[in-house]
């Protein structure tokens, strides 16, 4: 049984608090835009693991779909050995929730496999285990996410039609290094509000990241700059970067960056 794992960008990014357990309250629209990992998942009574595609670094036993496998089978005794195999294209520390969304399909996979029966909500529970974006892709749908990005509203927003632009120009941002130049407070716009007017985006929809992140690395300011240049109606980079993403009316022409960035373009 195979899955496509897809990647998420965010319109708007604020981050409102500190919280007692470390982690940080935020404010966001998540959305899913079709850049794609395969999952592939069958019985074998050996199981294993493999990756290809973009190298994964760390130790194996840390990623989110093996974690996945992990709080399954803890709580259902016996199920059949799994031979698991991921094709990685999605950037990794990005910004696009790879490999959170690597987690979450894992547990829609496995739930489909074995018939565990597990509606959305059971799933959702589990997802929010193993990573604070991972329950945004057990709908995979638009949503406003608080909290620790678990706490999860529907939106009705559609960029359906809309031109997609993603460069990742390979800078690692590391979490550290992004809250550290962030002071925590309240929203100065309603999400909601500003969502709804895509007048309002250019202006008002804010990743608070960018402010520090462009100051200590131009370069990916200039991608958001080049983006704008070429007629996007908003660009913004997404979580805390690196990934810039520009959306547009129609494919834009003239934009020329480094051979050596990662590129996905695509209409919505």
């Amino acid at each position: 049984m195979i899955t496509f794992p897809n990647a998420k960008i965010n319109l708007g990014l604020h981050i409102t608090g500190k919280r007692k357990d470390g982690y940080h309250e935020i404010e966001t629209c998540m959305v899913p835009i079709p850049l794609l990992d395969a999952l592939e998942m069958i019985h074998n009574k050996k199981g294993g693991w493999e990756s290809t595609g973009l190298p994964i670094p760390g130790d194996a036993k840390d990623n989110l779909i093996l974690k996945a496998e992990k709080l399954l089978r803890k709580d259902f005794q016996g199920l059949p050995n799994l031979k698991i195999h991921l094709h990685k294209n999605i950037p990794m520390g990005a910004g696009l929730g790879g490999g959170s969304a690597d987690g979450a399909f894992a547990l829609k996979l496995m739930n489909n496999l074995f018939d565990l029966h597990l509606d959305d909500f059971f799933l959702e529970e589990y997802a929010a285990q193993l990573g604070s974006d991972c329950p945004f892709f057990i709908e995979n749908t638009p949503k406003i996410a608080r909290g620790r990005g678990e706490i999860l509203e529907d939106i009705d927003l559609s960029l359906k039609g809309s031109y997609l632009v993603l460069i990742n120009p390979g800078i690692h941002i590391g979490t550290k290094e992004a809250y550290a130049g962030v002071t925590p407070g309240a929203p100065k716009v309603n999400l909601e509000e500003v969502i709804a007017d895509r007048n309002r985006w250019k202006e008002e929809l804010v990743n608070d990241f960018e402010k520090s992140i462009f100051l200590n690395h131009p370069q990916i300011a200039e991608i958001k700059n080049q983006f704008y240049d070429a007629g996007a109606y908003y660009a913004a980079m997404s979580g805390s970067g690196s990934s810039v993403f520009g959306l547009f009316d129609t494919k834009p022409s003239g934009i020329n960056f480094s051979e050596h960035y990662y590129c996905f373009e695509k209409e919505l």
